[in-house]
């Protein structure tokens, strides 16, 4: 079994920054893909970015490209979600995944573990 713990979330300004973590326990994640998903008010899950077990690998969704940059520290069992240049539109909770199987990508089935999720506010 693999906890996933997220921290770092919180109210910001159109414009400002915040640094998301998840931290794991149970199970080391250091071989698996790991990936943050978000869930906005009245909408569905959606991926935003994801890492594979290296950090050598990276993808983010166009929405957040430019923005949002995702990294990894195995010896810390940790994945972090750099969120810059916030905007109104990115308000949602965050989560946090990890997969038990080989590869890594968007699809939210690939992931066997999830986070209780941290809301992140950006105001206008």
């Amino acid at each position: 079994q693999v906890q996933l713990v997220e921290s770092g979330g919180g109210l910001v300004q159109h414009g400002g920054s915040l640094r998301l973590s998840c931290a794991a326990s149970g199970r080391t994640v250091s071989s698996y893909a790991m990936a943050w998903f978000r869930q906005a008010p009245g909408k569905e899950r959606e991926w935003v970015a994801a890492i594979n077990w290296s950090g050598g690998s990276t993808g983010h969704a166009d929405s957040v490209k430019g923005r949002f940059t995702i990294s990894r520290d195995n010896a810390k069992n940790t994945m972090y979600l750099q969120m810059n240049s916030l905007k109104p539109e990115d308000t949602a909770i965050y989560y946090c995944a990890t997969s038990m199987t080989p590869g890594w990508g968007s699809p939210q089935s690939r992931y066997d573990y999830w986070g209780q999720g941290t809301q992140v506010t950006v105001s206008s």
